[in-house]
This record gives C-alpha cells, sequence and structure tokens, in this order.
C-alpha cells in the first residue's frame, strides 16, 4: 500500500489515464469544528478525489464600534487553521492535499515555518500563490520582510528543497521535498498588462521549479483551450488543470466578473436572467458545469478542479453526471 505522506502531485499526474476529479474547500469560519469541513468533503468522496486543494486566507480588517461612538480597527483571521486541516483530512480520508501558501500577510521566515510544519505533517504538496489584497485596501502591498510575486515564494520553497534555509548557520539542514503548483488564468491576470505578460511570469514559475499549474475559474471552455495552446507553444509543458466553478445565484452575474476578472458566455447570462429565482438559476449552473466537464473530458484534461466555496450538493450532481 502506499504511503499517502511520501505521494507527490506532479507524479500521480503522470500516471493519470482517465480524468480525474478533484475539488477546492476553504476552511470552516472562526468557531465551527472539523466536522463543518467533514460533512462537505464525505458526499464528494465517491467520486476518488485524486487531491483536495484548502485554500489559505490572510488576515482582513474590520471595523468595530467602541465606546463615544467611534470605530476601532482591529485585523483577524477569519478562516485560520488551513495546516492542521490538511493534516486531518490527509490522515482521515488517505488523499492528498494541496494546501494553498500565500504571499500576503505573510513574512519569508512566516512562511518557511508553515512549510516546516507541513513537512513534519507529511505534506508535499503545495499551490503557491501571490494572494489576494484585503478588500477595499488597494492594490497588493507584501508584508514587510514578505514576498511581493508568487515566482519569489516559488524560488524560497526550491531553496528549502535544496536545503536552503533562512539562517544560514544552520548545521546539516535537511532538503523538503515540496511539489509546487502555481495559479494559471485563461483571461489574464486582472494586474497584467496584456496575455503575453502575463504568460511571461507563467514560465517564470515553471523554471523556478513549479510542475503543475491549476487554473482561475472560468465558464467558456474556448477560454481554457486557446490558453492551454499558448502555454504550450511558449514551451510550458507542466500539466494544466482547469478549474470549475457551478454558478449559484443570480447575484454572481456581476459578482463574479468583477472579483475574478472573468466573462460569463452570452448564453449562460440569457439562461440565468430567464430565471424567475435562485432555485432555477442554481439547476441552470449545474447543468452548464455537466456541459463544461463532459467536454474538458473529451478534450483529455488530466484533472476537473472544482471551486466549491464550501457548497457540495451542486458539484456532486454534476460529478454524478460526469465522471
Amino acid at each position: 500500500m502506499t504511503d499517502i505522506t511520501e505521494q507527490k502531485l506532479s507524479e500521480a499526474l503522470k500516471k493519470i489515464r482517465r480524468t480525474r476529479f478533484s475539488f477546492e474547500l476553504l476552511p470552516p469560519p472562526k468557531g465551527k469544528d472539523i466536522n463543518y469541513i467533514y460533512e462537505r468533503i464525505d458526499p464528494l468522496m465517491q467520486f476518488d478525489p485524486l487531491y483536495i486543494n484548502i485554500t489559505y486566507h490572510r488576515e482582513e480588517v474590520v471595523y468595530k464600534k467602541v465606546k463615544g461612538g467611534l470605530m476601532e480597527k482591529r485585523t483577524v483571521r477569519k478562516r485560520p487553521g488551513t495546516v492542521a486541516i490538511s493534516a486531518a483530512i490527509q490522515h482521515r480520508y488517505g488523499v492528498m492535499v494541496v494546501p494553498h501558501l500565500i504571499c500576503g500577510g505573510f513574512t519569508r521566515e512566516e512562511t518557511e515555518n508553515a512549510l516546516i510544519d507541513l513537512n513534519f505533517m507529511g505534506i508535499h504538496n503545495v499551490l503557491a500563490v501571490r494572494g489576494d489584497p484585503p478588500a477595499g485596501s488597494g492594490p497588493f502591498v507584501p508584508e514587510e520582510g514578505g514576498h511581493a510575486h508568487a515566482l519569489e515564494l516559488v524560488q524560497q520553497i526550491m531553496d528549502m528543497n535544496r536545503g536552503k534555509y533562512l539562517d544560514p548557520d544552520l548545521v546539516e539542514p535537511c532538503p523538503s521535498d515540496f511539489c509546487v503548483g502555481v495559479a494559471g488564468y485563461p483571461e489574464k491576470h486582472v494586474e497584467a498588462p496584456n496575455f503575453d505578460s502575463d504568460l511571461h511570469f507563467l514560465k517564470k514559475k515553471i523554471e523556478a521549479g513549479a510542475e503543475f499549474i491549476v487554473t482561475q475559474m472560468f465558464f467558456d471552455n474556448e477560454n481554457f483551450f486557446a490558453f492551454e495552446k499558448r502555454c504550450r507553444e511558449a514551451g510550458i509543458e507542466v500539466p494544466i488543470i482547469p478549474g470549475i466553478k457551478p454558478l449559484s445565484t443570480k447575484k454572481q452575474l456581476n459578482l463574479l466578473p468583477g472579483t475574478f476578472n472573468i466573462n460569463l458566455p452570452e448564453a449562460l447570462v440569457k439562461e440565468v436572467l430567464k430565471c424567475k429565482n435562485n432555485d432555477e438559476v442554481y439547476e441552470v449552473g449545474i447543468e452548464w458545469g455537466i456541459q463544461q466537464t463532459r467536454e474538458l473530458i473529451a478534450h483529455g484534461v488530466p484533472v476537473v478542479h472544482f471551486f466549491t466555496m464550501g457548497k457540495a450538493d451542486n458539484v456532486r450532481r454534476i460529478a454524478e453526471e460526469s465522471f
């Protein structure tokens, strides 16, 4: 029996003979217990996920009213626990976990310590992303002593894989053995001036040592196919995993494009606008997701990755019709 703590996603992807299923989870809000997560995972385990991705969330700034009508600024982390949750899931289900590591809100020292914790717990797959700035805070600003870009984060992880830690005086430090993935943007990162620039820096991350790409969500498969083609023409040969999300509410017609810099196909928008309520939108989202997934499987992608946003039922229904 293969020890799951020794598995690397890059090696598993090389052995794939059929398109596999995977999904992303958010850590539970502070105050919830681990069963909150298990209840969302259990319905999806029947589809034999290749891996489960756990997001990492930086601190948020909130304002609380205090005496005298004044507002007090507080910094809180509303969804802590990514490292511990990853270990709990890997132990309970025997499936690879791929936690996020983010630049925002973390120093290099804190990043190194998180990597050491993951290494101790037998978690050797991570997704290195810059992360978004706190809502309403303006452009991304790195933590003092932290990384400004995901490329620098990948480089730090690769240094650890070579036994190079931040403290140069360590005696015979043990190298880590992380498999690193990065994000790709079929419709271009919102801050990139153009597609060529976006692709240039994606390739830099692959050259630095990243071994797979997971894309931002998209609703038109043609955008993914075009992105994949551009990557291959640019010499990027690592596996590219498409990420999709089922639409579930009418409000998302405006929310998703603005939040993720994506376009929604005209046919999808027309169907949603016909809906009388969100229950009908939910069904439209499932049907669209089934069509997307089947076409991606027919295209031969290694994995279809689902952004669940804490919900499992619509993803379960799509997977039942597709896998």
